[in-house]
């Protein structure tokens, strides 16, 4: 029989260290797992990865059936011309614009951009681009009296036009392009836990834009903000927010359109041809002959011809009268209008001067 042996006090005194290390392990565990539950985990355990963030941000520009953009950024105070006699010369300067663009996939576009008062309005589809804004209109076409009139004759109207006038903005639109430019090398720096409109939201900076995204699921970009001196898609100092995914915008091609490539679309345009003065005696009467310009659009008004009679030394004014263009004749059509100055002294034809302009009201 084998001897009984009394445990050694070095034995009982490693029992109670393994005991006392086990219950340390126990408690630590449990703290643990009590702040992998609260609602800020340690060590960021629980946030999307950033491959997850950049994934979500560039597929929802591609695959979802739509969004909105709205924002400011400096760009060219002018676009190209919309049509003839618009104004070429020297570069445009750097303006502010803001901008509201709502893109429905595959090929709708609705923008309302706005600079120093001035207002363009574009719907795009893929039936065409069509514009609209009277202010803008008059600043980018010719100073000219045929640019002119063809600005009054369009008015509020919508007008057919290049898709190039809009703005195009693909690195900030188009999925592929934005994650080649904003995100992966050109990341830097991530920052957790930011805010965009009271969203949760995560920062991804770089050399290039600071560039946040929503922390939760489907990660849907939120905002884009340029740094100072950086150029993207001709545009700078950009701060663009984005917002309403897979709304539908009901996006449609304006009716009644002008085409200034076809000015039998527009109002008539009338133009003086040439000055009668013939029967200016006593009374005088004057007459011109007219061509229109334009076509036979219902206008806001009557086109008015304005007779003015001055002195040929002293240029003093002798007399005026005013004759309406009724009816109205078609796109290249010829017309002519009298009427009798009023106050002249029946003054030799070679010691006056009569001219004719004409007063077209346009589209309203």
């Amino acid at each position: 029989m084998q001897p009984v042996t009394e445990p050694s006090a070095l034995a009982i005194s490693g029992s109670f260290s393994t005991a006392r290390n086990g219950a340390v392990a126990l408690v630590a565990g449990a703290a643990l797992v009590a702040a992998l539950s609260s609602c800020d985990l340690p060590f960021d355990l629980g946030q999307p990865t950033t491959r997850a963030l950049e994934n979500g941000a560039s597929e929802g520009l591609t695959t979802a059936q739509s969004f909105e953009i709205i924002g400011t950024y400096t760009g060219p105070g002018a676009v190209l011309p919309v049509a003839s006699g618009a104004r070429t010369s020297g570069p445009p300067p750097a303006t502010t614009w803001t901008i509201d663009l709502q893109i429905a996939h595959p090929s709708a576009e609705h923008m309302v951009v706005s600079a120093d008062n001035v207002k363009l309005e574009a719907i795009i589809t893929s039936g065409g681009a069509y514009f609209r804004g009277h202010d803008f209109l008059a600043q980018h076409m010719g100073t000219d009296p045929l640019s002119q009139s063809l600005v009054k004759a369009a008015g509020s109207s919508w007008w057919k036009g290049s898709s190039n006038i809009a703005p195009r903005l693909p690195d900030f639109t188009e999925g592929n392009s934005f994650r080649a430019t904003f995100l992966g090398t050109a990341v830097t720096q991530r920052i957790d836990h930011t805010s965009v409109d009271g969203q949760d939201a995560v920062e991804l900076s770089g050399p290039r834009a600071d560039v946040y995204i929503a922390a939760n699921s489907p990660y849907r970009l939120l905002r884009v903000h340029l740094k100072n001196g950086v150029v993207i898609d001709a545009i700078s100092a950009g701060d663009l927010r984005y917002s309403n995914f897979d709304k539908d915008f009901g996006i449609v091609a304006p009716t009644d359109v002008i085409d200034f490539s076809n000015l039998s679309t527009l109002t008539p345009i009338y133009t003086v041809l040439s000055v009668d003065t013939s029967g200016c005696s006593s009374p005088c009467v004057v007459s011109a002959s007219l061509k229109n310009l334009g076509g036979l659009r219902p206008a806001k008004g009557t086109s008015i011809i304005t007779f003015t009679m001055t002195d040929a030394a002293s240029g003093r004014a002798l007399g005026s009268c005013q004759a309406p263009v009724h009816p109205d004749v078609g796109y290249n059509s010829t017309t002519s209008v009298s009427c009798t100055i009023s106050g002249s002294t029946g003054q030799p034809a070679n010691a006056a001067i009569v001219t004719a302009t004409a007063d077209n009201p346009g589209q309203a």
